[in-house]
């Protein structure tokens, strides 16, 4: 007699609940780039999407209570000159947020805590370095204000943003980089690169300590640091079917385990949650989410289960975990974008009958404070991020980390943004200059922001204005149908028709609009 032994796992029974459509995000012109990317970045307070924009390349980002049908005039943030390719909320602030574009700028851009009420075009800095399009930025997992980007002219920049000088130039790949992960200190860094070889790299003084053949495949590969310091990879093999494989640092050219999937022609995204040692595969233009869990256990990557959905994904990205609902006994939550601008929020559960807090599902995670300053990293020093508890749930904090004085006296960018996100935003000053002033003033008042109040008053004398345009234009055409109809319009050829003074469609005013005419 034989009997078959099931893996214990407390995630074996973990099911996906996509969330009802008035819970989701509608009518997002989602980016047409062909560039490998999720176009999605999310946080506990605001999810941002790479969108089309006509004159430039821009991104979308809306707070997670604005739910429905998104406006086509929505604001967007919108200051570079060409397509947005790659964007990345900092992990220790979650107002601020960086973007890589064509246009071969990397800028960091500050949102106000209640989101833009108007398109954002002036970043807090620049970053001026590549002369090819940038493709990826990355953030520093525990130092503040570490940005790492990446361009077609393969070279790899590490920036202190908070003074938006270069820490580290790193020149050490022949061709572009397909991807780029940090380990779990920051210490080491993992890069992927078209000639299909993966590095560990010091990113310290940029040298490179290993490399070795990712997958034979000639599309783009990826790979990440796990929470115990192995590697995952997806990639395709020689004959373009797509694979995945889990490795060890020393011994990089042998595989622990290499898998192949299927023969699909998306790049996998790996997306994984260091606290479950969950790893979940999505496919662009795949139509399911594929999720593993990676132990010490042969085979050592255990498939789950395939969450399926109707239709191919364009982009996705993934809440970190101090942004799940710790009551519902959610481990994961992504955000999948479709090719017709729909964006599903889709929602992981392990089932649990207790309403209790589980330890076991919830140990502690990152938390939104950076363990090390940016010269701390650049001295030598290393430090794990700052764990922080969920059991009484997840509160945002003011941030006061942009406040670091740069080395060498050198003003930070970043002090100019305040204590309150919420007056960030580049405004423009409507008010008019007090005669009293002295010209000798050391500097000029802050621009004031415009207030709700004044902003919806623009809004709806718009509205008007566009009512009544739409009005009068269907009375001119009235009024022609009318001259071709009593003969009318071969005696007076070259003369308007005499408009009636007392019409009553004329004698309506703005004032007399419906809320629906516009």
């Amino acid at each position: 007699m034989s009997f078959r032994v099931v893996r214990s796992s407390k995630f074996r029974h973990v099911y996906g609940t996509a969330l009802k459509r008035e819970h989701c995000y509608d009518n997002i012109r989602v980016s047409k780039s062909s560039w490998d990317s999720t176009f999605c970045a999310v946080n506990p307070k605001f999810l941002a999407i790479i969108v089309e924009s006509a004159g430039g390349g821009a991104f979308i980002v809306l707070p997670h209570n604005k739910v429905g049908r998104i406006p086509a005039d929505y604001p967007l943030v919108g200051g570079h000159k060409g397509p947005v390719l790659d964007i990345a909320w900092c992990p220790h602030n979650d107002n601020v947020i960086a973007s890589g574009s064509e246009d071969c700028v990397v800028k960091v851009w500050q949102i106000p805590d209640g989101g833009i009420s108007r398109t954002l075009t002036e970043p807090v800095v620049d970053l001026l370095y590549h002369q090819r399009r940038v493709g990826l930025v990355l953030w520093h997992p525990t130092a503040q204000n570490v940005l790492l980007t990446a361009g077609s002219d393969n070279q790899v920049v590490i920036w202190n943003v908070g003074t938006g000088e270069m820490l580290v130039h790193i020149d050490c790949h022949p061709d572009i980089v397909y991807s780029a992960c940090w380990n779990w200190d920051g210490s080491q860094l993992l890069t992927t690169c078209k000639d299909k070889k993966m590095r560990i790299i010091d990113p310290k003084s940029g040298e490179v300590d290993e490399e070795a053949v990712c997958h034979e495949g000639t599309k783009a590969s990826r790979a990440l640091y796990l929470k115990s310091g192995l590697i995952f990879t997806t990639g395709f093999s020689k004959a373009s079917e797509r694979q995945y494989s889990l490795r060890a640092p020393g011994h990089l050219e042998e595989p622990i385990i290499m898998v192949e999937l299927d023969t699909s022609n998306g790049v996998m995204f790996p997306l994984y949650d260091p606290d479950t040692n969950l790893v979940y595969l999505c496919g662009k233009g795949d139509s399911v989410i594929r999720y593993f869990e990676i132990t010490s256990e042969p085979p050592f990557v255990h498939y789950i289960n395939t969450f399926p959905t109707p239709d191919a994904q364009r982009g996705i990205g993934i809440m970190p975990k101090r942004g799940c609902d710790v009551t519902s006994c959610e481990i994961a939550r992504f955000y999948r974008i479709n090719n017709s601008g729909f964006c599903q929020v889709i929602s992981f559960t392990v089932p649990r009958k207790s309403e209790l807090f589980q330890e076991d599902l919830y140990p502690d995670t990152a938390g939104d404070t950076s363990a090390l300053s940016a010269e701390e990293w650049m001295d030598g020093k290393n430090a794990e991020p700052v764990l922080i508890s969920l059991r009484d749930g997840y509160t945002s904090t003011k941030k006061s980390d942009l406040k670091v004085a740069a080395p060498g006296g050198k003003r930070n960018v970043l002090d100019k943004l305040g204590k309150n996100s919420s007056s960030t935003a580049p405004a423009i000053n409507h008010r008019s200059v007090d005669e009293s002033d002295t010209p000798s003033a050391p500097a000029p008042p802050p621009p004031a922001a415009l207030s709700d109040d004044i902003i919806k008053e623009f809004r709806e004398e718009i509205r008007k204005l566009k009512a009544m345009i739409v009005k009068h234009e269907n009375r001119i055409r009235a009024l022609e149908a009318k001259q071709v109809t009593d003969g009318t319009a071969d005696a007076l050829p070259s003369a308007p028709a005499p408009v009636p003074a007392t019409a009553p469609s004329n004698n309506s005013g703005p004032d007399d609009l419906a809320p629906d005419e516009v």
